[in-house]
């Protein structure tokens, strides 16, 4: 198949053509895909290619926490999508990239919402306390990055050259373990 084709028929959010890229776009360890973000099958499309990116790369190790990350950043870009509209028709779009080094796989989940993202601040309640607590002294977002930044070696985020925002996780690789995080992943680790 040709790089840059946009993949009509096989996902609703690659459907339209308006996504530059719709397919993923590979050069030995860099692939991104590009969906829109108010499709049903988004989130869905974004783990199957994350998931099936690192079994390619023998990265099987952190498939399981890449997918639940991809699956909590896009699910937040699908949740706040449509509710600020750049132009009527405009329909937003989600980049999920993924990058490996020898050292680090590096997602990258891009949308067009300049808004910082909610990032945890400090550990919460731990589930001991929180049992004691009635759920409404219990914050009601931002579950899903605290998610992301326990399971990710390191998190930030920043905004786009033309607009827009990217959350960026980064996970430390075990030389030659495929993909199985290094001994010392929980150092640097929010939890």
């Amino acid at each position: 198949m040709e790089t840059g084709k946009v993949l009509r028929g096989l996902l609703p959010a690659a459907e339209t053509g308006i996504v530059g890229r719709a397919e993923v776009a590979a050069a030995d360890r860099f692939r991104a895909l590009t969906l829109l973000a108010d499709a049903e099958d988004t989130p869905h499309a974004a783990r199957h290619m994350a998931v099936g990116t690192l079994t390619s790369w023998d990265l099987d190790g952190l498939a399981e926490d890449v997918e639940l990350c991809v699956s909590e950043l896009v699910g937040n870009v699908v949740l706040h999508a449509n509710r600020y509209p750049l132009e009527p028709g405009h329909r937003p779009v989600i980049t999920l990239t993924l990058r490996s080094w020898p050292r680090w796989l590096f997602v990258e989940v891009a949308d067009e919402d300049s808004d910082p993202p909610t990032l945890p601040l400090g550990d919460g309640f731990g589930p001991d306390l929180a049992e004691d607590l009635p759920e409404a002294l219990l914050p009601d977002h931002g579950r899903g990055l605290h998610i992301v930044c326990t399971l990710a070696n390191g998190v930030w985020w920043t905004l786009g050259e033309s607009g827009g925002k990217s959350v960026v996780c980064r996970f430390d690789l075990d030389s030659g373990s495929g993909g199985t995080p290094s001994m010392g992943a929980d150092e640097g680790r929010s939890t």
